[in-house]
């Protein structure tokens, strides 16, 4: 949890905005959350406009996505909400599986990302009166916590049999849509790819601009003698390193025996020339 205190010192020489929170028209306590235009230019071309995205941190764990929605629809029109654990890029912020197949997400105060449709909201939101608190529960947006929350939760875990199939249909429909999709793309490929006279095979551009494989069976079967080719290969090289290596061995040998010979006759050479008065 953020510190109030933070409000003069560090988070006030970052531009972060003050608002209010109160959980209802009853409550004495307030909680206070810091806003300031999102402006981070690697997330230009993403789903975060630098000139509609408001910055949110310190979000109570009782806030969700239509919570927030609510309380900052007061400043235009919302485009999207996004809550996360921490700020980091919108990559890989949402995930393509069901409900049913995703863990929970861990409850704590998180950090939001608010997409306005008008860049105007943005101003109107920075400068809202800090002593005019955002009222999160309300009698037309009432919202649950202690028993009457860990209820609507145990209610919501509850899987529906016929929701749940239609959501395991649904994604083998894809699966299967997407691997055909695949097949056909491969067997494509194989019969654009042509092979020359020497051997030559031509590999077309893949998905994304990357070199396709050949898939097709004569291909495999052409890449596997290729293969076995270049290990006989090395095989013949490696024997013929080792006789050669042999023999360099042996005619070293060979040298230093004459090497020993010839010693032998000089030596005997030298005995028979001494000098000899008598």
């Amino acid at each position: 949890m953020v510190c109030n205190c933070l409000k003069y010192c560090d988070l006030k020489t970052l531009s972060f905005s003050v608002l209010s929170l109160q959980f209802s028209t009853e409550s004495t306590a307030q909680h206070n959350i810091f806003v300031k235009e999102h402006r981070v230019r690697a997330e230009k071309t993403t789903h975060r406009p630098l000139d509609r995205t408001l910055f949110v941190l310190n979000i109570p764990p009782y806030c969700s996505e239509s919570v927030i929605r609510e309380l900052f629809s007061q400043f235009g029109p919302v485009q999207s909400v996004e809550l996360r654990e921490k700020p980091g890029s919108s990559e890989n912020a949402t995930s393509k599986l069901a409900k049913y197949f995703t863990t929970a997400q861990k409850q704590g105060f998180v950090v939001g990302y608010i997409v306005f449709q008008k860049a105007t909201s943005i101003a109107a939101a920075k400068s809202h009166p800090h002593n005019v608190p955002l009222v999160v529960s309300t009698e037309q947006q009432p919202v649950w916590t202690g028993l009457k929350k860990w209820i609507h939760q145990y209610k919501q875990s509850i899987v529906q049999t016929d929701k749940l199939q239609e959501a395991v249909d649904a994604f083998m429909q894809d699966y299967d849509q997407r691997k055909n999709e695949e097949a056909k793309r491969q067997k494509k490929q194989a019969e654009e790819q042509q092979e020359d006279e020497e051997g030559w095979v031509k590999v077309t551009r893949g998905k994304g601009g990357a070199k396709a494989r050949p898939h097709s069976e004569v291909a495999n079967q052409k890449a596997l003698q290729k293969e076995t080719r270049k290990r006989k290969r090395k095989e013949l090289i490696n024997f013929y390193t080792w006789q050669h290596r042999n023999t360099q061995k042996e005619h070293i040998a060979e040298l230093r025996k004459k090497f020993e010979e010839d010693k032998q006759r000089i030596a005997l050479l030298r005995a028979q020339r001494k000098f000899r008065p008598y």
